[in-house]
């Protein structure tokens, strides 16, 4: 196949991969509502619900604190940058995206965590307390987070050799067997928890509480209105999005595109669809079978965490 053929459907699943987020994102979040919704014996709000609200919010004012600076309309666009920017050159739809050599797993960590350090700064902005309070506590999670989730990296990289997302997930489909072991699965259980601490689910976090005491996420976007408030919910929705379909490719690889056909784009977009709706439904029933633990309890979840995924390094080195 000529190279102009391979850069053509390079680009065709990069732009599907960010089309997906940008629409899915929001829509996954309505998915997971409606769910939680059902769960509890309520009707729920339509799936399209989230698109509704950023169509709303795009057609209000713009409103900023008094003595808010140039970093409270500016955050909202560094979130949205770096969550499409990893998603573009993330393996969610085929293992050769356009940028896919430059997908290291270490590169979409630092991209994502850019965002939550301009939602922290944003949060800090505006001086207020709950800002200050959301911004503080966000970052505790996330020093927590972290390491679980650097660790957990280096479990994947162990057996495939390399930190290169795509490589991984080729390496995975030619031994499929690396998904039942222990090392894979003990990595998912951390990876499981660290997507929920990063993504502000239950129990780390309420997305839906009007609760101050209690906030995390929501103390940080107190300040927004408009179309800066749609831009940060739309960074947020695809932030989750980007997180949930790379977990189910990392350890359901079976259905992303590997060849260039157009076939194979189509079965890859509904393998990823497919995938992603059900890690949003395992997430939404965890979160209606559980409650938001108190801010002190939380580290004893996340070290949960930093655990399994030392114990998938170990593994993987002792099986490797």
């Amino acid at each position: 196949m000529s190279a102009t053929t391979t850069t053509l459907y390079g680009v065709a699943a990069t732009l599907v991969q960010v089309v997906l987020l940008g629409l899915g994102g929001p829509l996954l979040v309505g998915v997971m509502a409606k769910v939680k919704a059902r769960a509890e014996g309520r009707v729920g709000a339509p799936v399209v619900q989230p698109l509704r609200d950023l169509r709303k919010l795009l057609t209000k004012e713009r409103l900023h604190a008094r003595h808010a600076s140039v970093v409270l309309p500016l955050a909202p666009m560094v979130i949205l940058a770096s969550t499409v920017v990893a998603g573009a050159i993330s393996p969610l739809v085929s293992t050769h995206p356009l940028l896919g050599s430059s997908a290291d797993i270490l590169v979409i960590v630092y991209l994502l965590l850019t965002g939550s350090a301009a939602a922290a700064l944003a949060g800090l902005d505006a001086g207020t307390a709950f800002g200050g309070m959301g911004s503080s506590r966000a970052m505790t999670i996330g020093a927590l987070a972290e390491p679980a989730l650097l660790v957990a990296v280096i479990a994947l990289s162990i057996q495939s050799g390399t930190s290169n997302l795509p490589s991984i997930m080729s390496s995975t489909l030619t031994h499929p067997d690396w998904v039942f072991g222990p090392s894979r699965l003990l990595a998912l259980g951390a990876l499981l928890i660290v997507v929920i601490a990063e993504t502000g689910r239950i129990p780390v976090d309420n997305p839906a509480t009007h609760l101050e005491l209690t906030m995390v996420h929501e103390a940080m976007i107190l300040e927004y209105a408009g179309p800066e408030l749609a831009l940060f919910s739309l960074g947020e929705a695809m932030r989750l999005g980007l997180l949930f379909s790379l977990v189910a490719n990392l350890f359901l690889p079976w259905g992303i595109m590997t060849d260039h056909t157009l076939l194979s784009l189509l079965l890859g977009t509904v393998a990823l669809v497919a995938k992603t709706l059900l890690v949003a439904l395992g997430v939404a029933l965890i979160e209606v079978r559980s409650a938001k633990l108190r801010l002190f309890r939380l580290p004893e979840l996340l070290a949960g965490g930093f655990v399994l995924s030392v114990l998938a390094v170990v593994t993987g080195l002792v099986t490797r």
